[in-house]
């Protein structure tokens, strides 16, 4: 009688709830084998790409240990030990996992914070975010927008003109000199 009572008063706040929740899921991330278009900043283009996807077993022959706990298991490296934390050359850094265009060094600075940051991706079209409610607090996490690598965090401290700082693992990147 109890459960029943509440289970009839709270049902359609609950169905609301999960519809929304599946809504917001369904509209973040891409599906299975679609394309998207990036920005291609060798070429100057936005061009369609396909999304990629592979498996756990395929990611981990192709990562080191540390670049898959960060990219595929949402990890974190620790402040100043990753290698592009202080890095000054010119150039563009992409996803360590597919090779997607994500951050011009023009975009880069020094927040103090011990890892890469930058106050703009190279386009809002190759990256995605997501909000993360892990370790008891709520954040944009920046993922990847062709393979869903996890990359880091967006926070609204950054300087002007976005106000944003990306704060980036070193290990979900590759630099390539331009």
């Amino acid at each position: 009688m109890f459960l029943n009572r509440y289970a009839v008063r709270y049902a359609p706040l609950l169905v609301m709830t999960f519809l929304l929740l599946m809504r917001f899921a369904m509209s973040s991330a891409p599906a299975k084998g679609e394309s998207i278009k990036v920005y291609n900043t060798s070429r100057g283009v936005v061009e369609e790409v396909r999304r990629v996807y592979k498996t756990d077993e395929e990611w981990r022959k192709q990562l080191t240990p540390e670049q898959f706990h960060i990219t595929r298991e949402k990890g974190t490296e620790r402040a100043f030990t990753g290698k592009y934390h202080d890095h000054k050359e010119r150039g563009i850094y992409q996803c360590v996992n597919c090779g997607n265009d994500l951050f011009s060094s023009e975009a880069k600075y020094d927040s103090g914070t011990g890892w890469p940051s930058f106050w703009k991706p190279v386009s809002e079209l190759n990256v995605r975010s997501e909000i993360d409610k892990s370790l008891f607090m709520t954040r944009i996490e920046v993922l990847c927008a062709r393979c869903d690598a996890h990359l880091g965090h967006v926070f609204d401290d950054g300087p002007p003109p976005t106000n944003k700082r990306y704060c980036i693992n070193s290990a979900a990147l590759t630099f390539v000199k331009r």
